[in-house]
């Protein structure tokens, strides 16, 4: 199943009215912790497309996020974390915590992301892998020196598997080089809540779920235009 064709299954989920489990596993970004500020994160924003908008009331949102994670605490943690939940749909976003170190070990990074797309392949899960955002100019020495070759990681364990990805670093090159990307990260490399609606809106379209004239296609990004 090519990544094209495991979005039509999305779609196929989205198009049956039988209510399905989505999980959101990863770091501080999917946790959405501190740096929105009470602003919703992207999930929540998602969420809020699925259930309200989309009146897929019964679908079940599940975020398990914690801030400060790499891959391998979820690969620990993964009953728990994950699989517990049987999802129909899961989503993973990692790269940014596991490349701030001086001695990164992509290698690793790679076979543990590997075993978690894995696991959730093995339960009949359709998988959306999501590249981490730009980052500040601010932000560590190490982790900007490192980043792009997580992000190429990511990108390739998507094609080896298959899965869906949601390539935000791509999708923010623009913005970065506008100077916008100010606008929507609060500290280093955490998204703010415009940062947050960014992330929503490249989700959303690559799902086929985003809509302009809807509530939550209305909320303001700076920048957005460049996305």
């Amino acid at each position: 199943m090519s990544g094209s064709a495991m979005a039509g299954r999305v779609s196929r989920i989205l198009a049956d009215p039988e209510p399905r489990r989505w999980v959101f596993a990863g770091d501080s970004i999917t946790h959405g912790a501190k740096h929105t500020w009470g602003e919703r994160d992207f999930v929540e924003i998602f969420a809020e497309r699925l259930r309200t908008e989309l009146r897929r009331r019964g679908d079940h949102v599940i975020t398990t996020a914690v801030s400060g994670w790499r891959v391998q605490d979820l690969e620990s943690d993964l009953e728990w974390s994950l699989l517990q939940y049987r999802p129909h749909v899961a989503s993973f976003m990692f790269g940014l915590n596991d490349c701030a170190t001086s001695e990164p070990d992509l290698s690793a990074f790679a076979t543990s992301y590997l075993r978690v797309v894995d696991a959730a392949l093995a339960q009949g899960a359709a998988v959306l892998l999501h590249t981490p955002n730009r980052l500040l100019a601010t932000e560590s020495p190490e982790r900007r020196a490192n980043l792009p070759a997580y992000v190429d990681a990511v990108r390739e364990i998507a094609s080896m598997r298959d899965v869906v990805l949601i390539d935000h670093h791509a999708a923010w090159a623009m913005a970065e080089q506008n100077g916008e990307v100010e606008f929507w990260i609060d500290h280093g490399c955490h998204p703010n809540g415009a940062g947050h609606r960014a992330l929503a809106r490249l989700l959303l379209e690559r799902l086929g779920l985003w809509d302009p004239g809807s509530e939550t296609g209305s909320f303001f990004i700076p920048g957005a235009h460049n996305l």
